[in-house]
């Protein structure tokens, strides 16, 4: 296009590859206004409207709306900055679309109803701050009025699902696991009984830091025992039992007997909810974790040992 020379809207489209209509829209709305009419009353442009065109038309691709075209155009603001806004915009697009599609292919995976889909969607969707908050809010109804081990206290509190903006069709399950998990009046009397346990048995100045040891022990022990085929409930589990109920009375400093072993029991058979393992691995698959393994069937193990 040379400098001096004034085109016609056709002949504009026809250079810059837009429609006639669209041309004329802009032109009517004064975001690209003729730089002049013929003797017929045609609308003529020069070099500079055709050049206004071309970044009208790019901005409008990049998804900026009309009236942002307008303010750059207008020296309102600038490009940049509404690159940058634009840009952020994008981002949350990218993030809500991402966590549609896993929520999309948890269902494919799943088969799930209509009632789930919805479930999963409405949960799935939900802000970090909004995700924390279901957990917190358990975290609290649990611990509420009680001088529990303050380091378990922190540990659960400074363990929340961080959903990533891309997650997996596993992450969002677990998530929604979670979420139901939490909100299960059942769960949460159980773990506050736990709760209620721990903070008993610390009163009466009870040893918690032994509790790692006595896991691994009673994991290779137990596990032992189960790779035998030793039923809890026979004879030959008595060695077993006794070994561990040895090295936990050890570590909590009380002579082993039937009062000890009495309230071993009912310690282990607190503590022993499936649901409340599975708390964790659920937190360990919605934050990338590596899930640890299952101690569950180790201690029913002990536990119907124990109560022979």
């Amino acid at each position: 296009m040379d400098g001096d020379t004034l085109y016609t809207i056709g002949e504009l489209a026809r250079r810059t590859g837009l429609p006639v209509r669209t041309i004329r829209f802009y032109s009517d709305s004064g975001v690209v206004p003729p730089t002049d009419r013929s003797p017929a009353g045609y609308r003529l442009y020069d070099i500079a409207a055709a050049t206004r065109l071309d970044l009208v038309r790019t901005l409008r691709d990049l998804g900026i709306d009309l009236d942002t075209v307008r303010r750059v155009l207008a020296r309102e603001v600038t490009v940049g900055d509404v690159a940058a806004t634009h840009a952020e915009a994008l981002d949350a697009q990218i993030r809500t679309l991402r966590l549609r599609r896993a929520v999309l292919r948890a269902v494919a995976k799943r088969g799930s109803a209509p009632e789930e889909v919805q479930l999963m969607h409405k949960l799935a969707k939900l802000s970090d701050e909004e995700r924390n908050r279901i957990i917190t809010g358990f975290i609290d109804e649990t611990f509420a009025g009680l001088e529990v081990n303050p380091g378990f206290a922190a540990k659960m509190r400074a363990t929340l699902p961080e959903l990533p903006d891309d997650p997996s069709p596993e992450q969002v399950d677990a998530w929604v696991e979670l979420a139901e998990l939490v909100g299960d009046p059942g769960f949460r009397a159980s773990v506050r009984r736990m709760a209620e346990f721990q903070a008993e048995e610390s009163a009466r100045g009870a040893a918690q830091e032994g509790w790692p040891g006595l896991t691994e022990i009673t994991v290779e022990k137990a596990s032992a025992a189960i790779a035998a085929g030793i039923d809890p409930a026979s004879e030959a589990a008595r060695p077993v039992v006794d070994d561990l109920a040895a090295a936990y009375a050890d570590a909590f400093g009380e002579p082993d007997g039937p009062e000890f072993r009495a309230r071993l029991l009912h310690r282990l058979e607190v503590g022993s909810d499936r649901r409340a393992e599975r708390y964790w691995q659920l937190l360990a698959v919605i934050n990338g974790w590596p899930v640890p393994p299952s101690l569950v069937p180790v201690f029913e193990w002990f536990i119907a040992a124990l109560r022979r």
